[in-house]
């Protein structure tokens, strides 16, 4: 009975000995040689556990009933040998089992192990993403910071420079918005509908024989301005005259839709391609260009332009004034570059329709001296304002105003410039000439106010007895010559003379200046009551 079990033990035994270390490494041989996923080998190994504690219990259960055998055939004082090796067979196969058991739990560990660290390294990546694109979008607002702290740089360097500007021409005090003398500064009111813009320089609004006048102050000229010389049908004269009348005064919010309204009933009956269309067009234009709509009055302006070019040939002086209110509005608009080739266009048509020295290229030739000298050409604007200036006195002779007012053109050009003997002379000659107009030649007892205010700075130092100055001339004291041109350079050369430190003379023009202003006032008002009566 007992030898029967040993040798049924001893068969089991053998069937169930554990694998070689040979054959370990030819199974991880071929493990390696399968490339096995780690998926596949993770559920392999789960398999090999179960197999390997089942194994191991099964070894357990053999070893215990060898060792009762052992111990019932010792106590019968029996042969253990057999049994005994048997026992140790199978104690080596159970710790080579436990030893795969425990390998294959450090692989399940490591796997998990590997899980997780697989997991941080796709949230770390994520996060990199991130970080990636959230640093692109720092790159860009650093790249728009920068671009735009530049753009501000050069926005405080170009106030800067105005503001030095400003300080010049406020200290020498010779740009007034309220005189129309064509000075050069450009004065614009853009939030007051209610006054009208100044571009700083004589243009076809200002002149009341011009075909394309619009000023509030004459309305006979911006009647002339719409016909551009066509005669208004009859059944629209009568709105036409509203919109100039109501225009004149400063009543856009009237004039506007009167001037719209006539503009459609042309367009019904004359068709869009009609000189008369592009006439009120012009109309239109100028009404938007003195309420600071710029935009509105462009597109009129230069659908006027095609109109006219169309119906009535390029070199048309119609077509020239357009061209030249087009260049104006642009000058408003700070857009020099833009007007400057029309202007220049609008000087040549006007060349070739009226001659090299007419009054009305004089005039041109003025508008194109002010683009040039905002853009600092200041070769061309005193070439271009020495040619008015030459038409002017040949043409209209020296008395005409326009004389004057371009010696002021050209004596501003010449401030700009740092020449202020040459800014002295012209403003010297048009007051000597203003004078010699009133009293006759200069002579010893018959001098000009600058030379009386010099005179005044001279001997500023003399009267050391507390005695009065003499008077200086009786038309400089009651103010007689009321001409706007004559009081603004009053008050140029009397800046140029603070500047210069003669403060004496200085302060002698300026008062002549405020009392001719004042009594220029005074006589305004006067002409007013008496159209009132």
């Amino acid at each position: 009975m007992v030898q029967t079990n040993q040798v049924s033990i001893g068969d089991n035994n053998s069937m169930d000995s554990p694998p070689t270390e040979e054959n370990s490494k030819k199974i991880e041989e071929i493990g390696k040689m399968t490339a096995l996923t780690q998926e596949e080998i993770i559920s392999n190994t789960k398999t090999v556990t179960q197999g390997l504690e089942t194994l191991k219990n099964d070894h357990y259960q053999i070893l215990n009933g060898l060792i009762s055998t052992m111990k019932t055939i010792k106590r019968e004082s029996g042969e253990t040998n057999l049994i005994e090796e048997k026992t140790n067979i199978l104690k080596k196969s159970l710790e080579t089992i436990e030893l795969g058991l425990g390998e294959a739990q450090v692989m399940m560990a490591l796997a998990n192990h590997h899980q997780h660290v697989e997991a941080e390294k796709q949230k770390l990546r994520a996060q990199v993403r991130r970080l990636c694109q959230e640093n692109a979008w720092l790159r860009d607002e650093l790249a728009n910071t920068q671009q735009k702290l530049q753009i501000s740089e050069q926005r405080v360097v170009q106030l800067e420079e105005e503001k030095k500007h400003l300080e010049f021409m406020n200290e020498m005090k010779k740009y007034d918005t309220n005189e129309s003398q064509g000075t050069t500064e450009e004065k614009e009111t853009p939030d007051s509908t209610s006054q009208t813009l100044d571009l700083g320089f004589p243009d076809d609004d200002d002149e009341p024989n011009n075909p394309e006048v619009l000023s509030p102050s004459q309305p006979s000229a911006m009647a002339q301005a719409a016909s551009g010389g066509y005669e208004i049908p009859a059944r629209l004269r009568t709105l036409h005259n509203l919109v100039i009348q109501y225009a004149s005064q400063g009543r856009y919010e009237v004039a506007v839709p009167l001037c719209k309204q006539a503009l459609e009933d042309l367009e019904k009956t004359s068709g869009h391609d009609h000189p008369d269309v592009a006439t009120m067009l012009n109309i239109l234009a100028l009404v938007y260009r003195d309420q600071g709509k710029f935009k509105e009055a462009g597109n009129l302006l230069q659908d006027a332009l095609k109109i006219r070019e169309k119906t009535l040939g390029a070199d048309h002086p119609a077509v020239a004034a357009t061209l030249n209110n087009l260049a104006v509005l642009y000058g408003k608009r700070g857009k020099y570059k833009e007007a400057e080739p029309l202007c220049k266009r609008a000087l040549e048509i006007r060349e070739k329709v009226l001659g090299k020295d007419h009054p009305d290229v004089a005039k041109q030739l003025n508008n194109l001296a002010l683009l040039c000298q905002n853009q600092g050409k200041y070769d061309e604007v005193e070439h271009y304002y020495r040619r008015a200036l030459e038409i002017y006195q040949k043409r209209l002779g020296p008395d005409d105003p326009n004389v004057a007012k371009t010696k002021n053109n050209l004596a501003s050009a010449y401030l700009k410039q740092g020449k202020y003997k040459f800014a002295e002379v012209l403003y010297k000659e048009v007051l000597t000439r203003a004078h010699e107009k009133e009293f006759g030649k200069v002579d010893g007892d018959n001098k000009p106010i600058w030379m009386q205010a010099e005179e005044r700075e001279e001997n500023k130092g003399k009267n050391k007895d507390g005695s009065q100055m003499p008077e200086y001339g009786s038309w400089h004291k009651a103010a007689k010559v009321d001409s706007p041109t004559v009081t603004t350079t009053l008050k140029n050369l009397g800046a140029l003379y603070r500047r210069q430190g003669k403060y004496e003379a200085a302060e002698t023009l300026e008062e002549c200046a405020m009392r001719s202003k004042k009594n220029h006032e005074k006589s305004k008002l006067h002409v007013s009551s008496q159209h009132k009566q």
